[in-house]
């Protein structure tokens, strides 16, 4: 499965911005997909996932409440609605997919588990400004 993120960029502190992630070589709707994110100098932080029927598990308490985890099984892809963005926020910000069938995340506080995703996008920079 290769996984190609995208709509990182420059924003300033409350803006918005909205990550892609589309998938090929894969049968998409066995995947669970999640989104991650690392900062300079911290290790790597589980953002949000969703399953292929659309259940959700969000991580960082920072980010419930303005980010949102979507999925489009048509388009192979998913999404990450990032509202009212903080300096914190500044990380590269990467998407993975878990092989459900055998990784069995759906619903599970395992989805936050970066050790049980099997493919990883090259990630996307997000910098927000104060």
């Amino acid at each position: 499965v290769q996984l190609q993120a995208s709509g990182g960029g420059l924003v300033q502190a409350g803006g918005s911005l909205r990550l892609s992630c589309s998938a090929s070589g894969g049968a998409f709707s066995q995947y669970h997909m999640g989104w991650f994110r690392q900062a300079p100098g911290k290790e790597r932080e589980f953002v949000a996932s969703i399953a292929w029927p659309g259940g959700t598990t969000y991580g960082v308490d920072s980010a419930k409440g303005r980010f949102t985890i979507s999925r489009d099984n048509a388009k192979e892809t998913i999404y990450l609605q990032m509202n009212t963005l903080k300096p914190e926020d500044t990380a590269v910000y990467y998407c993975a997919a878990a092989f459900d069938p055998i990784r069995n995340l759906q619903g599970s506080r395992r989805s936050g588990l970066s050790s049980l995703y099997d493919y990883w996008g090259q990630g996307t920079q997000v910098t927000v400004s104060s």
